[in-house]
């Protein structure tokens, strides 16, 4: 089941085909699900292009609304506005392992890597999934994360699926979400899709776009979690506006109910396709486009309601979970469904 299976649509744009992140041509999104009793954790792979990333790097950006998290390789996508790997996600423990995995495919892929040429960024971010998952057991491994990254396609699983497996939200079931928007610029169809990886909300504050609140059954808990929005597009942009672009998550998000209490981590990370940087320029000047500022709010209205559908996605196809010490997470199917 999907956000719109619920009459969950958010806004007025057109959605793409897929309604996903992979809408943007040459996207792929591939998961690895460890679920087994206490262990429910995994990986979720974000490729942005079918090629090297390393050696042919899309403009990107990253913005922290609230920095209670671990993520690996933030910092430099801010200073060169660049992307020189796909995005893993995963549970809090598993960013190391992961960013293993990203930097062996990578030097694979390109044996020069730390040798002839420059070291490689690989990019990780993560939830903790600690209430549903036994994170202590470290579960997630270098081939877990590999797996991911080799079933990346454009059709993927959204809910309790990859670094979803043991994801909470608004004392829900959370998980993997996804959704996208198409906008004409100069009579050209554009795509912007987001993927986020929903664990954050507190129970009773989640809120439907027809302003229904709904809350799981059981006691009221306390705001903790963290949510991860992954935004692609082909539009061309420069980092700074799409800095400014993904910045706008933050409405989708307080749209929901979110006020990104003390103990989220809530981390955006952006790129184009439209624009990308080679690892060797063959010329001192490379020649980029950028979106006429005059015409930035269609995107911006595009990024908000994408977050909104995303996590409400997530929520819609993550089923009712057990995890380690019989914790429970409830579906918001079922409940909608009651």
């Amino acid at each position: 089941m999907r956000a719109r299976d619920f009459g969950l649509g958010c806004g007025t744009l057109p959605t793409g085909p897929r309604n996903a992140i992979s809408d943007v041509p040459g996207v792929a999104v591939g998961h690895c699900t460890l679920a087994d009793g206490a262990v429910q954790t995994g990986v979720t792979a974000i490729r942005p292009h079918p090629g090297n990333v390393f050696r042919d790097k899309p403009v990107a950006a990253a913005e922290v609304l609230n920095g209670f998290g671990k993520s690996a390789g933030l910092m430099q996508i801010e200073e060169l506005g660049q992307l020189e790997t796909p995005i893993l996600l995963t549970n809090t423990f598993g960013v190391g392992t992961c960013a293993n995995a990203l930097i062996r495919r990578a030097v694979a892929e390109t044996p020069g890597i730390g040798r002839r040429t420059s070291t490689v960024n690989p990019v990780v971010c993560e939830c903790n999934d600690g209430y549903l998952n036994d994170i202590q057991a470290m579960a997630v491994t270098e081939a877990h994360a590999l797996a991911a990254l080799d079933a990346a396609a454009a059709d993927f699983a959204s809910g309790a699926v990859g670094a979803g497996a043991g994801m909470s939200c608004f004392g829900f079931k959370g998980g993997i979400g996804t959704s996208s928007r198409r906008v004409t610029l100069d009579g050209v169809a554009h795509t912007l899709g987001a993927l986020v990886l929903a664990n954050f909300g507190r129970a009773g504050d989640l809120r439907l776009p027809d302003g229904r609140q709904v809350a799981p059954p059981g006691p009221e808990e306390a705001e903790r979690g963290s949510v991860i929005v992954v935004f692609a597009t082909d539009v061309p942009l420069d980092h700074r506006q799409l800095r400014r672009v993904i910045r706008r998550a933050g409405v989708g998000l307080a749209r929901l109910g979110s006020f990104w209490g003390n103990g989220s981590g809530d981390v955006f990370v952006g790129f184009t396709t439209a624009n990308r940087t080679p690892h060797e320029a063959k010329t001192d000047l490379l020649a980029m486009q950028m979106l006429a500022e005059s015409k930035i709010d269609a995107l911006f209205q595009a990024t908000a309601d994408v977050t909104q559908e995303a996590v409400l996605d997530a929520l819609a196809a993550a089923e009712t979970t057990v995890g380690r010490a019989g914790h429970r997470r409830v579906g918001l199917a079922e409940v909608l469904k009651d």
